[in-house]
């Protein structure tokens, strides 16, 4: 693997860069990053994860552990509250998010004598509604896993081969993108959410969305577990759970999981 054309061209980048400061959640794609960052340039690499109300605290603990496991400096920061500009969800409410947040990100690397931010977007991400990408460019932050044109699918195969715990698991995004455009966000929201997910994430359903249509909790699930849910007793389970989390109803995508599937009120859809 390590003669391979694109891992090479990765950390080609990675090392053309001097110094870059790695926007690391613990997911597929930025930890496959870090490690190419640390690999590439040592100790002028740093993990850097935002810390706020929409990321769930479970994956805030994983990024910490995967940090410590590859001896990379880590550091957070704390976004203690929801921005202004997103509390109504607007639908570029993404652009808006990651240009405030990596704003700090860049405001870190500069202060701490880092030449570039990286992200880790990929070359599938380009296909899909990610008005975050704007933003990005914006900013300046690069994103070499793009720069290199790794797929998602070739991420997690190199992974894999790395031994990184990430290779297999599901994709993941913030809180924010289970509430629907227009709806004005409270920060409780996030907890019925987080707590939902992570129960069922316990009953084995491992890429789960519960989206938050206010009182109603909206699950989506793959569609080879689908009929997993029809099991009258595990219904009624999940419903009493969920409803302890703070939901007054409890219903189930019948189209099942797919991303971003609140984009489709949008105008084109996706």
């Amino acid at each position: 693997m390590m003669k391979n054309d694109k891992y090479l061209k990765l950390l080609n980048c990675m090392k053309g860069l001097g110094s870059a400061a790695v926007a690391f959640s613990g997911g597929v794609d930025s930890t496959f990053l870090l490690k190419a960052a640390s690999e590439a340039l040592g100790s002028r690499a740093v993990a850097v994860t935002i810390v706020s109300p929409y990321i769930p605290r479970w994956e805030i603990a994983e990024a910490r552990e995967i940090a410590e496991g590859m001896g990379v400096r880590h550091e957070f920061i704390e976004v203690p509250g929801i921005i202004d500009e997103i509390k109504d969800n607007p639908t570029d409410r993404c652009y808006l998010c990651k240009k405030a947040v990596f704003s700090l990100v860049r405001a870190f690397a500069e202060e701490n004598g880092f030449e570039h931010v990286v992200d880790g977007t990929n070359a599938d991400d380009i296909h899909d509604y990610r008005p975050g990408l704007r933003a990005l460019g914006e900013l300046g932050v690069r994103s070499p896993l793009l720069e290199s044109g790794l797929s998602k699918s070739e991420i997690r195969g190199y992974s894999k081969e790395l031994g990184l715990p990430t290779w297999d698991k599901p994709s993941y995004a913030c809180l924010l993108s289970r509430i629907p455009y227009g709806t004005k966000i409270e920060e409780e929201m996030f907890s019925r959410i987080e707590n939902s997910e992570k129960y069922l994430m316990g009953r084995g359903f491992r890429a789960v969305r519960v989206r938050c249509h206010g009182d109603l909790a909206r699950i989506e699930v793959p569609q080879e577990d689908l009929s997993r849910l029809f099991d009258v007793r595990l219904q009624q389970e999940i419903s009493s759970e969920l409803k302890g989390f703070g939901f007054t109803y409890v219903t189930l995508d019948m189209q099942g999981y797919r991303t971003g599937s609140l984009n489709a009120g949008l105008e084109g859809g996706q």
